[in-house]
């Protein structure tokens, strides 16, 4: 009889902000060498993963989430799509969510890394979201367009990261919006966070005295970022500029106890981060029956 099971549960989690519901929806993780990252030893960061029971080459978690506000739905990122064999859920997950792509109006980007836009079109490259705008940063669209930034990569990257980005906008031409800051979508607001790339973005989910920051790659492996955030990745386009927003919203987090989620964070990915010393810790939210949760961490 144990034989036969042969998958987890459908990966999403409901979780409510007021009058909106939050659903995280995984799309698999990728399993990564430690080369990956930098401003840390090899070595320590390896110690790191092995004393929180983690893998070692790093495995990084991949996740999308969907916000339904207002009579309307958003679906912040898209995962990497069926890129390789641990991804490309998401699609599945949002089915057993109860969404169907049509049903959602619009996608809300991070940042346009492709394990955060592979989901957007298929292997033919047609939009999988035929109603839906998207919208960006301005300093992500321009940066991917950047023919000068393209040319300062090595030529994988310049066909995967440059190039991807660029066949996936195509798409969507025609019903994508720019946007710099403010309210983007019924209770939404654009937080510029910049540094892994320009226009990288996190997103301010508040309705009736709640609110959950979905803060999208600030960290991409929490047993090592969170206590040492000083922990950079390859793909950073500003490392210093990565680390330093990093370092002030964890201190703006912590502070104000602001509830979070990340693409990065373990599935289900609602977190709140606390001061532990000179540094911090991160506290997965427990599973709850409950859909409201205790966002703010007050009983």
């Amino acid at each position: 009889m144990a034989d036969t099971v042969i998958q987890q549960a459908a990966g999403f989690c409901h979780r409510r902000v007021g009058d909106i519901l939050v659903t995280a929806l995984n799309d698999g993780h990728q399993d990564a060498p430690l080369t990956t990252m930098a401003g840390i030893p090899t070595e320590a960061a390896a110690a790191l993963l092995h004393a929180a029971f983690r893998p070692v080459p790093r495995r990084t978690a991949v996740n999308g989430f969907l916000i339904r506000s207002a009579g309307r739905i958003a679906l912040v990122d898209t995962g990497c799509g069926p890129i390789k064999p641990t991804t490309g859920r998401l699609a599945a997950n949002l089915a057993a969510a109860g969404v169907a792509p049509g049903e959602i109006d619009t996608v809300l980007t991070t940042h346009l890394h492709p394990d955060h836009t592979g989901g957007l079109t298929g292997a033919e490259g047609a939009p999988l979201f035929p109603a839906a705008t998207l919208l960006l940063h301005e300093a992500e669209h321009a940066h991917w367009h950047d023919d000068a930034a393209m040319q300062r990569e090595d030529a994988s990257r310049r066909a995967a990261f440059f190039g991807g980005a660029r066949k996936r906008l195509a798409a969507y031409a025609g019903r994508t919006s720019l946007f710099h800051s403010g309210e983007i979508f019924p209770g939404v607001t654009a937080i510029p966070l910049p540094g892994h790339t320009p226009g990288h973005t996190g997103f301010l989910v508040a309705s009736g005295g709640k609110s959950l920051l979905i803060w999208g790659d600030i960290v991409h492996v929490p047993e090592v970022q969170v206590p040492r955030p000083e922990a950079t990745m390859a793909v950073d386009v500003d490392p210093a500029q990565a680390a330093a927003t990093r370092r002030r919203l964890f201190d703006q987090v912590a502070t104000d106890r602001q509830a979070i989620a990340g693409m990065h964070l373990h599935f289900p990915a609602f977190a709140h981060l606390a001061r532990d010393g000179a540094g911090y810790r991160l506290l997965p939210d427990a599973w709850s029956i409950d859909l409201n949760g205790d966002l703010d961490g007050d009983l």
